[in-house]
């Protein structure tokens, strides 16, 4: 899978424009992912990733980076053993990009602020 473009509140994968965050999986694409508290990746956002059992999540954190990744959800991505990069969104495709190429990997992007 493979990103194509994003810009401040849109992406497009596989041909597809998306206007809404996005968990991007190595098979499919969850185009109504929010998270449970707004702007913080906490450690229930993360029930759905965590049975994939990912290498990699790519956390793409805004245009800005508006988006904080909570301290105990560092924590439990270290004791999965799941290495985690955290990057504005825009630099996070192109993460996602490289890495899923060559390791398992999940994206969580956040695609306006």
């Amino acid at each position: 899978m493979k990103i194509e473009s994003y810009s401040f509140g849109r992406i497009t994968i596989k041909g597809r424009e998306y206007n809404s965050d996005v968990i991007l999986y190595p098979d499919r694409i969850d185009s109504s992912w929010w998270r449970k508290e707004g702007h913080e990746l906490c450690v229930d956002d993360l029930q759905d990733i965590l049975p994939e059992g990912p290498e990699v999540l790519v956390v793409g954190t805004g245009n800005v980076g508006c988006m904080k990744v909570l301290p105990e959800t560092e924590d439990l991505l270290k004791e999965k053993g799941i290495e985690m990069i955290t990057e504005l969104t825009e630099h996070a495709c192109k993460t996602f990009n490289k890495i899923s190429k060559e390791k398992k990997t999940i994206a969580c992007l956040h695609l306006t602020c």
